[in-house]
């Protein structure tokens, strides 16, 4: 007798075999839940299962009251150049430029396109609240004692289900709760390097990784990227043979800020570059969860064979910043990375690790990050139309493959410093391209979130935001 996978995945296959062959085209509303259950005998939850996995796909769309229908395909906009860093390692500035950003007073009346905040007013966040408020009142006293080192083996072992869908195979005891992605890539860091050692980075790569390289006392080398494919192993090869680089630093999978996810060849090449230098990967998969692909991307550490990958996520990107949960999986280095998080601080709080570890046991962390992952790419290919239709012809997009941020390049006449300064009194914020780099380039480049406000708030946040730009035209 077929499982009830099997079952899912024939009638999801049966459907895109018509979708793929013109039996159903673009705007065809696809057949009702009740006429699937009928035909195949199953029961509403395997089609519903089916449907699931085909709007992961991104070949159907769920419209409110209708049902299901064939989505229209989103053509790729003109992508970014590949971007030309410097050619040496260098000293990470930047700082009181991305504080400020940190420090800027938010504004509920603001279109606020510069954080990387993902939607926290979604009704599936409801089932995390209520244990949180549960525990709080029926287990208080839980939050008083300091909570194993390690962090709770609840939340670990929820963890580790998790990771089997990125390919890791790892136990509670490999992990290291942290309070957050940011401390996490922060003890790596300094787990894996020396003062003024050299950290290869992305480039443009996220702020907050730039700014733990600096706190480290590190130097950064800045390799090419593109928004396609991601990090140029052939540029990351020349590096390494010219400069004692002692670890990479890497978001493969939904990029910030450029949306990317690399192959998995390329991920396993990068892997095995590392060998061959004999250098350590910490690899940043915070936005893993949420990408738009299914099955779910293969992270770099599914193919560690001997420890040298330091895997860090939280649950900031995919549920909420404030929650303050994050984890390691540092491979050959746990024994240090546990001293570093102990001396750096110590403990992490107890009930959010209990809260998460409940979310995720019970269904709800999947159901959650099911249906955000369909909002922000539906945010996605909304933002893009708006920025195509408004902004300068010659603006470049990313396309990126999950989360909620896109990378947008303008010709080089255009200075975003000089737009993000304009902005501060006007009704929409962004994120300058400069705050990207160790050195402020990519100053005519911005970056922008999709996640919170609704299309219509949006649109004329890039309304605005254009008027900002094109007032350049006449200076």
């Amino acid at each position: 007798m077929e499982t009830a996978l099997k079952l899912y995945e024939k009638i999801a296959n049966t459907l895109r075999e018509n979708i793929q062959t013109g039996l159903f085209v673009e705007g065809d509303k696809l057949p009702s839940i009740r006429q699937l259950v009928t035909e195949f005998e199953v029961s509403i939850s395997t089609v519903q299962q089916s449907y699931h996995q085909l709007e992961m796909e991104g070949l159907i769309e769920a419209r409110p009251k209708s049902g299901y229908f064939v989505a229209h395909k989103m053509e790729s906009p003109s992508l970014p150049f590949t971007s030309r860093p410097a050619q040496r390692p260098i000293e990470v500035s930047q700082w009181q430029d991305v504080l400020e950003v940190l420090l800027a007073k938010e504004d509920k009346k603001k279109v606020q396109l510069q954080h990387a905040m993902p939607n926290m007013k979604v009704p599936s966040l409801s089932p995390l609240l209520k244990k949180m408020s549960w525990l709080m009142r029926q287990q208080a006293e839980l939050s008083l004692p300091y909570c194993d080192i390690k962090g709770t083996l609840a939340l670990r072992e929820q963890i580790v289900e998790l990771a089997t869908y990125s390919g890791c195979v790892l136990h509670p005891d490999d992990l290291v709760i942290t309070s957050g992605c940011q401390e996490a890539l922060s003890v790596c860091l300094r787990a894996v390097t020396e003062p003024s050692d050299i950290v290869a980075v992305e480039s443009p790569s996220f702020y907050g990784s730039m700014q733990a390289i600096k706190a480290a006392n590190l130097k950064a080398i800045e390799i090419p990227t593109n928004s396609e494919n991601g990090l140029s192993l052939e540029a990351l090869e020349l590096a390494l043979e010219q400069w004692p680089i002692k670890a990479i630093l890497v978001t493969p999978t939904v990029n910030n800020p450029m949306g990317y996810s690399m192959s998995v060849a390329d991920k396993k090449r990068l892997y095995q570059l590392a060998q061959s230098y004999d250098i350590s990967i910490i690899e940043d998969d915070i936005y893993g969860d949420i990408s738009y692909q299914s099955p779910r991307p293969k992270t770099i550490k599914s193919f560690d064979e001997d420890g040298r990958v330091l895997l860090c996520s939280s649950f900031s990107k995919s549920v909420a910043p404030g929650i303050r949960v994050g984890w390691i999986a540092p491979g050959r280095y746990r024994d240090k990375v546990t001293h570093i998080k102990y001396v750096s601080s110590s403990m992490c709080p107890t009930l959010p690790q209990l809260a998460i570890a409940d979310f995720i046991q019970s269904g709800g962390y999947a159901r959650h990050t099911r249906k955000v992952r369909l909002l922000y790419k539906q945010g996605r290919d909304h933002l893009i139309q708006c920025i195509k239709q408004h902004f300068p012809a010659d603006t470049r997009i990313s396309f990126p493959q999950g989360g909620y941020i896109l990378w947008v390049e303008l010709d080089k006449r255009y200075d975003t410093v000089k737009v993000y300064a304009q902005s501060k009194t006007s009704n929409v914020s962004i994120a300058p391209g400069t705050l990207f780099s160790a050195t402020g380039k990519f100053r005519h480049c911005m970056r922008l979130n999709f996640s919170e406000k609704t299309a219509s708030e949006r649109e004329q946040g890039i309304i605005e935001l254009a008027s900002l730009i094109k007032q350049q035209d006449n200076d």
